[in-house]
């Protein structure tokens, strides 16, 4: 009889194994695809390259990047909450995923339990510049020739519940100004007009608009992260300006779908952290204008919950809506 019970034991052992999911030992056994939730050139979508390279070469895996754009994020960010939660499927997801939630009527998922955060690969500071035509350069001066012109100075952004738009919204409320805002659809045109000099000035990603500072043809006047960008030790950051806990980014995050084992999620998170800290990945990023971050799947959980109140807070005092 004892031997029966323990054949049985045996047995149910076997079966159980067998159900579940592939565990960091076996993981991965076969391709891996990066949805990217944007098109492509774009920062998600460089940021997803460049680990989906070395994470393939690591692993001898092809890490397919699939470009899913649509609806600032949701379309991808829904491809990825509905996949099955065993690490095949990604999401190179960036700060629209912790926005969306506070400017559109409804989302198709739910940005914290729908996912499992991994890391933060890198985030890319926010800079308000100014066409070189207009009067300021500092925020002090911006602040003072906006109340002299209420409801006639006029600010850009890549669209309508955008981080750049947001971020604008979040400076008009603490400096107490009155700004017009100017939607574009997507951040092509709207620096296209803003060397122009149609529009005088944006809250733009830096990567967008580093080469045409560097070339004088924009003027740089605070950048929207606690520290100075080391590229631009000249300009201030907004808390420096004046304006406490002012402190707004575009960040690029890889997730996986809601459920994923924790041992799966860590070892994509140890080999990211991997990628992002080699020295030719560093240099790549700080050539670009994109800051390392590469934290934890805790961290990163926790950063996703502060920015989704954050976000909420500003869109429900600006009225900022998409639909």
């Amino acid at each position: 009889m004892k031997t029966a019970r323990s054949l049985c034991a045996a047995l149910g052992a076997v079966v159980l194994s067998a159900a579940v999911p592939a565990t960091a030992q076996t993981f991965p056994s076969r391709p891996i695809r990066i949805v990217v939730p944007f098109a492509a050139g774009g920062g998600a979508d460089i940021i997803a390259r460049i680990v989906g390279q070395k994470m393939g070469e690591t692993w001898g895996q092809q890490v397919v990047v699939d470009n899913r754009a649509g609806a600032s994020g949701n379309i991808g960010a829904e491809i990825v909450a509905k996949s099955p939660p065993d690490g095949y499927t990604l999401l190179m997801a960036s700060s629209a995923l912790a926005i969306n939630p506070s400017v559109y009527k409804s989302v198709p998922y739910d940005a914290v339990k729908d996912f499992a955060p991994i890391t933060q690969p890198g985030l890319l500071p926010n800079i308000l510049v100014v066409h070189p035509s207009l009067p300021v350069r500092t925020v002090k001066d911006l602040v003072a020739l906006a109340r002299s012109k209420t409801g006639q100075l006029s600010y850009a952004s890549a669209g309508a519940g955008t981080g750049t738009h947001l971020a604008a919204e979040m400076f008009k409320m603490m400096a107490g100004v009155d700004l017009v805002h100017v939607p574009y659809k997507g951040g092509g045109a709207l620096i296209s007009d803003l060397l122009g000099g149609q529009v005088p000035l944006t809250f733009a990603t830096l990567p967008s608009v580093m080469p045409y500072i560097k070339a004088e043809r924009l003027r740089p006047i605070a950048v929207t992260t606690l520290e100075r960008w080391p590229g631009l030790p000249g300009v201030p950051t907004m808390v420096q300006s004046g304006y406490k806990d002012f402190e707004i980014s575009t960040w690029i995050g890889l997730l996986a779908p809601g459920g994923t084992p924790k041992d799966v999620v860590a070892k994509l998170n140890a080999e990211t952290v991997r990628i992002v800290k080699l020295p030719e990945v560093s240099r790549r990023f700080e050539d670009l204008g994109i800051q390392q971050v590469a934290d934890t799947p805790g961290h990163f959980a926790a950063y996703i919950r502060s920015e989704l109140e954050k976000y909420a807070k500003v869109a429900r005092q600006s009225g900022a809506r998409v639909d």
